[in-house]
């Protein structure tokens, strides 16, 4: 289960007795939201935030003029959506970049919340926007920190600084002077975590932000810990005043309530989200997009981002050539399935397809069965890829013992493949065009 999933199969549930009246009363309206109400602390959203929310739609809700329109029950969910967004930050808040390189980025939070990892994830994502990393070891105190920071600056492809076991703020200074000589334009410290909120922590963090003045102050908490993490993320705030918050797991079995909380209490909002363990799985955090997926109606920009990513330009126009010619082969289909591992599991590219959510379990997504096309295409010779027509009854036989798979499944891609070929070829210019963007005409 993925996060909100809970939440949006509760939501859709409650509004899909409301859509089905003509009109509303105002006590119809007061019961969905009582059942709202409910749905959100089930969620672990914090308890206040959850009885503000619904007094704010409810009195939106039992105005005249929704209580008088024509589909009442789509006019209470547009003010649910738009006050789940104005609850999570209205707009995408944005990394400060500071006008005088370099832009510091203090990482600070608990323990196991996924800090350091950040750490490295973050530096992947700004050299990926020109940027020039430097990855900070302030954890002087956690065993292996230093060099769990190591290698994710590795993986990252970033610049690494440490000076073993010493004073961290004495660390950072010397980090800051040495981002200078270097050409370093981002600087990210990643300092030491706590189990529990302490003191010497919080002493110890004040004077590194006082020693480097901090562009960024960003605080990692876990969406696992539910309410737990909101608590923190007050009291870091209240000692530090945090510029953001980065939320991890949200890839997980987790309610989420943490995500629709935060902003509330703390008045800063999410920045980043991690979204899974390898060093590309980090996201901006955008409310209107996360409050759509809460509410069953996809999130296509994200998808769109993913795939403008994940697919590559050349290899795309060389699949709408041979499309235009009416040679799709197994070639290209063998790149579209490489290129569709590249935006992340299928379940949670599906969770973004409008109404998907509700309609597909993750069950209904088998990606064992993307794995074993794969190993059929790969048992093909170059030839049969380049011409299917050439693969007839006696030769998926060998394909099927080559690939390790059965006649069933050679003949299962086969179907899937014709399928595809024709769907491409009657593809609309302008549906791809929208879904890809300029850059993809078909």
């Amino acid at each position: 289960m993925s996060l909100f999933q809970s939440l949006g199969e509760r939501l859709n549930h409650i509004f899909s007795k409301l859509t089905k009246h003509g009109k509303l009363t105002e006590l119809e309206i007061k019961q969905a939201m009582r059942e709202v109400r409910v749905a959100l602390l089930e969620a672990d959203v914090n308890f206040m935030v959850a009885k503000d929310f619904i007094n704010k739609v409810s009195e939106k809700a039992v105005g005249e003029e929704i209580l008088t329109s024509l589909t009442p029950g789509q006019q209470v969910i547009k003010i649910v959506r738009d006050e789940l967004i104005s609850l999570m930050g209205e707009t995408n808040a944005k990394l400060e970049i500071s006008p005088t390189p370099p832009t510091v980025i203090m990482m600070c939070g608990l323990q196991g919340a996924g800090k350091t990892t950040m750490s490295g994830k973050l530096g992947f994502m700004l050299k990926k926007q020109g940027k020039k990393p430097l990855l900070v070891a302030c954890d002087v105190y956690r065993p292996a920190a230093i060099e769990q920071l190591r290698i994710g600056a590795k993986n990252a492809g970033v610049d690494f600084f440490e000076k073993g076991t010493i004073n961290p703020v004495k660390i950072a200074e010397s980090a800051i002077e040495h981002a200078k000589r270097m050409g370093n334009d981002v600087v990210i410290i990643d300092t030491a975590g706590r189990l529990q909120i302490n003191q010497e922590l919080m002493e110890e963090l004040e004077n590194i932000k006082k020693s480097v003045n901090p562009t960024e102050i960003l605080l990692t908490i876990d969406a696992m810990t539910g309410q737990e993490s909101v608590n923190v993320a007050k009291e870091f705030n209240d000692r530090l005043e945090i510029t953001g918050v980065i939320v991890t797991k949200l890839d997980g079995d987790t309610r989420g309530g943490v995500a629709l909380s935060v902003k509330a209490v703390t008045g800063k909002s999410i920045k980043f989200c991690g979204v899974g363990e390898k060093i590309g799985d980090i996201e901006p955090f955008y409310p209107d997009r996360m409050a759509s997926r809460i509410l069953g109606m996809g999130d296509v920009l994200t998808l769109i981002d993913k795939a403008q990513e994940a697919f590559d330009e050349k290899e795309m126009k060389k699949i709408e050539e041979n499309i235009r010619k009416n040679s799709f082969t197994f070639e290209d289909f063998l790149v579209q399935f490489e290129q569709l591992g590249k935006m992340g599991n299928l379940s949670d590219i599906v969770s973004m397809l409008p109404g998907a959510g509700s309609k597909l379990k993750v069950t209904d997504v088998d990606e064992t069965k993307i794995k074993k096309y794969k190993a059929i295409i790969q048992s093909m010779t170059k030839k049969e890829r380049l011409n299917p027509e050439l693969i007839k009854a006696s030769n998926r036989k060998r394909i099927a013992d080559g690939s390790a798979t059965t006649i069933q499944d050679v003949n299962s891609l086969m179907k899937q493949f014709e399928q595809t070929k024709q769907m491409m070829k009657n593809m609309n210019n302008g549906k791809l065009q929208k879904m890809f963007g300029k850059k993809f005409k078909f």
